[in-house]
């Protein structure tokens, strides 16, 4: 059986303010938008120019509270070609990142990016896993 990955679905609470984050911290583009008005919610799939495994934003019309992420949610990743400067470029724009962190006994390779809803990138050094 040959199998790729597609996509990974997340729920947000403000379509326009999440595709602007992505947008603009990441550079994933809309790829393709499939809106259900009858049964209120919109999907928008994201990805990068290249193609490839997409974001699907999935919004519900009627969400008022912030979405309980649980505890079994991690993160997306993302590999980047020079971690330090998209980190201070991160910084300068004041979104929500970590500082650069590396694995035991390792030299830092990587941040967390936290998005307008809470859920978390990993922005990587390419090559560094």
């Amino acid at each position: 059986m040959t199998a790729k990955m597609l996509h990974t679905c997340i729920r947000v609470k403000n379509l326009t303010e999440s595709i602007a984050f992505y947008e603009n911290a990441l550079g994933l583009k809309e790829v393709r938008r499939k809106d259900f008005p009858d049964f209120e919610f919109t999907l928008v799939y994201m990805a990068f120019e290249e193609g490839g495994f997409e974001l699907e934003l999935t919004y519900n019309y009627d969400q008022q509270e912030a979405y309980d992420l649980g505890n079994g949610y991690g993160h997306l990743a993302v590999g980047v070609p020079d971690v330090r400067a998209l980190l201070k470029e991160h910084q300068a724009a004041g979104y929500t990142v970590t500082d650069l962190k590396g694995l035991p006994g390792e030299d830092p390779f990587y941040y967390f990016l936290t998005d307008p809803d809470g859920y978390k990138t990993e922005i990587i050094q390419d090559g560094a896993l």
